[in-house]
């Protein structure tokens, strides 16, 4: 087998696409003992499972303190305005959707009665309807009963635009109703190959209709319940400090038997990565810390202190770049990076290429990333059927310094390159973070060979992340040239991952910067492709469709794919966390355990 080969494989292991076991059965049919398989991976630095957990509990509570570790702390506990993944989990510990995706991608019922399928009668064989039925006996931590109407309220709340919810694409486009006091059915105007969307996952959580009732619309913003949740999730609420805190405590009545087995939850926001990843391998003062975006080789270094351990986890995560469509200088209509503006350079297709030319991605995992990104030129790169085979990604200086000469951006006095009185000069900002800061010299020195200047800005990830419509550093406002963060894939279909490059979604001052189009990139052929795929049926045709996709945006390019991002955990050796790359992090917390 070739060196490059054997890399490429050793890669699978690392992202979850290829079991340890897999792995070494492949090494064994090609002459190699399975000791010295294992010996490969441990030296590419693939750290081998932690052996099962042999004891769990099986009562309710007595786990005392679950302290988990957000070095972005959550700014509000609305899961349907969460912009932020933080504000998504924080929302998570209180309230809880239909249905969750489990690590293999399985459909795994929570306030459901039942998964729907078309053998129970659930899913309509024509895939224009799917019915739900509610699980019966739960209750929302005020002690009122959970019903239909607070599934059909919820459609309602999140699908009115004067609502401004961020999850308006899960149900805008369907209609809700009401079929008996604990069932709602779901119709879609079109057959529909994805209809586990609405109420499924990071978008579905289901809202009480008696707290949110007097709050729609305009009104929206002033519920008190956005910052004192009161969901039916295993932990009711205690304490909330926006940036730093979220304090939960054991629902006695929650409606899994035997479950939650902690008896308090303190979801702590704030530092970085590192000291959040420290936190919990080194000091072990923490039992749980999220997406540890480190650099591999501190990682390991951390993980030798023996208290806790690295778990990495599939998905379909992307640390990208955008490039701004807009003018992020000229204000319109109290907005700036509007979408009457366009940018004085990278509307021109060149300037995208070129720069697209100049990300050593290869260099980026090799040297930062390591087992936690792999270079990629996709921005969809998982489920693996809707990985494209049609792109090519490279680094060459040489190749974009001959595509600017051409498109007649020269080279002024001072190195940087010019036209038309305007200097290819750009804000490139990010998040607080290592890594993304090492990435960003990494860009900029490749930029100075080819004439083009960058000013790096870094932002503190508590504000970037924001759900602050007043703030103009967070990123749906996208007031610089180019940006760059992760955006994250929770669930095993691309059909809402890749609805942020919609024209109707185009963040804007209209709709509080909620819109899931932060680059204001439109394009009729990608609305078009979208919506065929949103439609077929067969599986096969579909995945082309979403293919198509992706190399419309990463050929345009409007965004720049980096590395593909694989879930990084940190967890204490005590604790078991039921973790999937599909979901959010606390989608089972229900499930977790000291032991």
């Amino acid at each position: 087998m070739e060196e490059r080969d054997l890399r490429k494989l050793i890669e699978e292991v690392r992202c979850g696409r290829l079991s340890r076991r897999g792995f070494i059965g492949r090494m064994v049919a090609l002459g190699l003992t399975a000791p010295m398989a294992g010996q490969m991976l441990m030296h590419a630095g693939v750290a081998q499972a932690r052996p099962p957990t042999v004891y769990k509990p099986t009562k309710r509570g007595g786990g005392g303190v679950l302290k988990a570790l957000w070095w972005q702390g959550a700014t509000l506990l609305n899961p349907h305005f969460a912009t932020g993944t933080k504000d998504q989990e924080g929302s998570r510990i209180f309230y809880e959707p239909l249905a969750g995706w489990d690590n293999d991608g399985n459909l795994v019922p929570i306030l459901a009665a039942e998964v729907p399928t078309v053998g129970n009668g659930g899913v309509a064989k024509d895939g224009k309807s799917v019915t739900w039925k509610v699980k019966k006996g739960v209750v929302w931590h005020d002690g009122k009963p959970l019903t239909a109407d607070d599934v059909l309220f919820t459609w309602e709340y999140a699908s009115n635009p004067e609502t401004a919810t961020v999850t308006i694409g899960s149900y805008k486009d369907v209609k809700v109703t009401k079929v008996d006091a604990m069932t709602v059915r779901v119709d879609f105007d079109k057959p529909t190959p994805f209809w586990a969307n609405a109420f499924v996952g990071a978008f579905g959580a289901i809202i009480p209709k008696h707290l949110f009732g007097e709050f729609t619309g305009s009104k929206s913003r002033d519920a008190p319940t956005n910052l004192k949740p009161v969901g039916t999730g295993p932990y009711k609420f205690v304490d909330f400090k926006p940036g730093d805190m979220v304090r939960g405590e054991l629902n006695p009545n929650y409606h899994m038997p035997n479950r939650p087995y902690f008896d308090t939850i303190e979801m702590k926001g704030g530092g970085d990565a590192v000291s959040a990843a420290r936190a919990v391998l080194q000091t072990g003062e923490y039992d749980y810390a999220w997406n540890i975006q480190v650099e591999d080789e501190i990682l390991k270094r951390l993980e030798a202190g023996g208290k806790g351990r690295t778990e990495i986890s599939g998905g379909g995560n992307i640390e990208f770049i955008q490039l701004n469509s807009t003018d992020p200088l000229t204000e319109v209509d109290g907005e700036r990076s509007s979408i009457k503006t366009t940018h004085f350079a990278f509307s021109e297709p060149a300037v995208r290429q070129a720069m697209a030319l100049l990300i050593d991605r290869q260099a980026i995992q090799d040297h930062i990333y390591g087992r936690t990104g792999i270079a990629t030129g996709n921005f969809l790169n998982r489920p693996e059927r809707f990985n494209s085979k049609n792109t090519r990604w490279e680094f060459n200086i040489d190749k974009a310094n001959a595509m600017l000469d051409a498109a007649g951006w020269k080279r002024g006095a001072d190195g940087i390159r010019e036209k038309s009185g305007k200097k290819l000069k750009f804000l490139y900002q990010t998040s607080i973070n290592a890594p993304r800061q090492k990435t960003q010299q990494v860009v900029k020195q490749a930029c100075q060979k080819a004439g083009i200047d960058l000013e790096l800005k870094s932002v503190t990830a508590s504000v970037f992340f924001s759900s602050d419509v007043g703030n103009p550093d967070t990123y749906p406002h996208f007031y610089a040239d180019m940006q760059m963060y992760t955006t994250t894939m929770t669930q095993p279909d691309p059909e809402i991952f890749m609805n942020q490059f919609l024209s109707w979604e185009v963040a804007s001052k209209e709709n509080k910067w909620q819109g899931r189009n932060i680059t204001r990139w439109r394009s009729d052929e990608y609305d078009r492709t979208w919506r065929a795929g949103q439609g077929e049926l067969d599986p096969v045709k579909r995945a082309a469709l979403y293919i198509k996709c992706n190399d419309l945006v990463v050929g345009d390019p409007t965004v720049i794919p980096v590395v593909y991002r694989p879930r990084v955990q940190v967890v204490g050796n005590t604790l078991s966390a039921s973790l999937s790359g599909w979901d959010l992090d606390f989608w089972a917390l229900q499930d977790w355990f000291r032991g």
